[in-house]
């Protein structure tokens, strides 16, 4: 776990992701998205560093998705410290964000709640 790069604007764990080994996160201004990305804009226009800390009940961008929306909501529920101390204990008991791809223990979810869950107690 590169904990120092914590998680993404949008929820993303950037300090598990395997996926692109030279990315430094999306505040690095190296990100390969950034000009895509609808909530890292979003979160600049609204000087947010991420969307956990915007007020707003959203679902745009890659909040539309499952995972990203957990670890976001999780974060606004518990703090960025506690979601990045559930992923280093998570990972140090074999739990995986990536596993052949993107896919990993952390997409096996339809429900958020169920999620949130499963972050906070690494348990299915």
């Amino acid at each position: 776990m590169k904990r120092e790069l914590g998680i993404a604007r949008c929820g993303l764990v950037c300090c598990l992701c395997s996926e692109n080994i030279n990315c430094q996160g999306c505040n690095s201004g190296q990100c390969p998205d950034r000009e895509w990305c609808e909530n890292r804009k979003c979160s600049i226009e609204k000087n947010q560093t991420h969307c956990y800390r915007c007020s707003e009940k959203c679902r745009k961008g890659l909040l539309s998705k499952i995972k990203p929306y957990g670890f976001t909501l999780f974060a606004k529920r518990y703090g960025e410290k506690m979601l990045l101390d559930c992923l280093e204990r998570n990972e140090k008991n074999g739990i995986v964000y990536h596993r052949e791809g993107i896919k990993g223990d952390y997409d096996e979810f339809d429900d958020v709640e169920k999620l949130i869950d499963f972050i906070k107690d690494g348990k299915q």
